[in-house]
C-alpha cells in the first residue's frame, strides 16, 4: 500500500528548531506531520512538552498531539503498532508525511520497529512503579546497574518509565535487557530519510535557556499546579515538572527550580544528541539551512 511513499523524520536535540523546521517541510510537500516525541502525546501540559502552538497547528495537520490523559500507560511498542497504522491511513492521500520529535526510542520504534520483549507482568510492574513512587528513580537506576550494567551505561537514568521497564525485564526473565534487545530491523514498505537537527552546543544552551524562561513566563507555573494532585503519575516524571513540584514541596525554592530546569533540560539535549548521532543514516543540517535541506530531499 505505501510503494513509492516517504516518511521524512526529523530529529534532534529539545530547543533545536525542529517543530519549524517540520512545519517548513510540510508546507513545502503539503503533507500533514507525525510526532515522535513521546511527552507530547498528552493532553493539560501543552508548555512544559512544547507541543505546537494554536497557530502551529492550523499551519499543518498534527497527528499524535495531545491525544492520551495523563493516566494513560504508553510504551514504545503501542506506540509503534498506532503509528503505522495512522501512517497508513495517511499515505493513501499523500506521498510524504513529515515525522518530528526527540525520543529517540519512539523513533526507532516508527522507522525500524521494537524488539520482542514480555509483556509486563502487572503485579511486578505494581511493585517496581511503587518503588519508584517511595525511593526515586535512583534507587531503580542502581538496582540496574547490578542486574545490566551494559544497558546501565546506555539507558537515560533520569528517564523512570525506562529504567523500570529494564529492571522489570531483568526479574522478570532472569535475562538482562540488553541481551533481550537484538536491534533486529524490521523491513517498512515506504522510503524513510532521517534529518538531523545540528547547532553549535552553545548556541543550543543559549536556545534552551531561553526557551525555559519562555515557558515560565507563558505560564508553565500554573500549568504544574494544575496537574500537581496527579504528580505520582509516569507521565509528569519529568524535567520541568519535577522540578517544580519540588518547589511546590517546599524542598527547593522557585529561582532553584527554573535553574534546575535550564540544567536538567541541557543534559537532556546532550543524552538525545548522543543517541542520534550514533545512527549513520541521520544526515545533520544547520535549522535554517533550508536550501541545502530541500537540495538533500529532493536528491532522495
Amino acid at each position: 500500500m505505501s510503494a513509492g511513499k516517504r516518511l521524512i523524520v526529523i530529529v534532534g536535540a529539545t530547543g533545536s528548531g525542529k517543530t519549524a523546521l517540520s512545519i517548513h517541510l510540510a508546507r513545502r510537500y503539503g503533507c500533514p506531520i507525525l510526532s515522535t516525541d513521546s511527552r507530547q502525546f498528552y493532553r493539560g501540559i501543552p508548555i512544559g512538552t512544547a507541543q505546537p502552538t494554536e497557530e502551529e497547528l492550523r499551519a499543518a495537520e498534527h497527528h499524535f498531539i495531545a491525544c492520551n490523559d495523563l493516566s494513560d500507560c504508553l510504551n514504545c511498542g503501542s506506540y509503534e503498532t498506532a503509528a503505522l497504522e495512522r501512517l497508513q491511513e495517511l499515505f493513501l492521500h499523500h506521498d510524504t508525511v513529515v515525522a518530528v520529535g526527540g525520543s529517540g526510542l519512539y523513533v526507532q520504534a516508527l522507522c525500524e520497529g521494537m524488539d520482542d520483549l514480555p509483556k509486563a507482568d502487572p503485579t511486578l510492574r505494581e511493585r517496581l512503579t511503587e518503588r519508584l513512587r517511595n525511593e526515586g528513580v535512583a534507587v531503580l537506576a542502581e538496582e540496574l546497574r547490578r542486574l545490566d550494567p551494559v544497558y546501565y551505561e546506555q539507558v537515560d537514568r533520569c528517564n523512570p518509565a525506562r529504567v523500570l521497564r529494564a529492571v522489570e525485564v531483568c526479574l522478570q526473565t532472569g535475562r538482562t535487557y540488553s541481551e533481550l534487545r537484538t536491534g533486529a530491523k524490521r523491513k517498512r514498505d515506504f522510503e524513510v530519510v532521517k534529518i538531523g537537527v545540528d547547532l553549535p552546543r552553545e548556541e543550543l544552551y543559549e536556545r534552551i535557556d531561553r526557551r525555559v524562561d519562555r515557558m515560565m513566563e507563558s505560564g508553565l507555573e500554573a500549568e504544574a499546579r494544575s496537574v500537581y494532585p496527579l504528580r505520582h503519575l509516569q507521565s509528569l516524571q519529568t524535567v520541568g515538572y519535577k522540578e517544580l513540584f519540588a518547589w511546590f514541596d517546599g524542598t527547593i525554592s522557585r529561582d532553584e527550580a527554573v535553574e534546575l530546569i535550564k540544567r536538567n533540560s541541557r543534559r537532556y539535549a546532550k543524552r538525545q544528541l548522543t543517541w542520534f548521532r550514533r545512527d549513520p543514516a541521520i544526515r545533520w543540517f544547520p535549522p535554517d539551512d533550508l536550501p541545502a535541506i530541500e537540495c538533500h530531499l529532493s536528491e532522495k
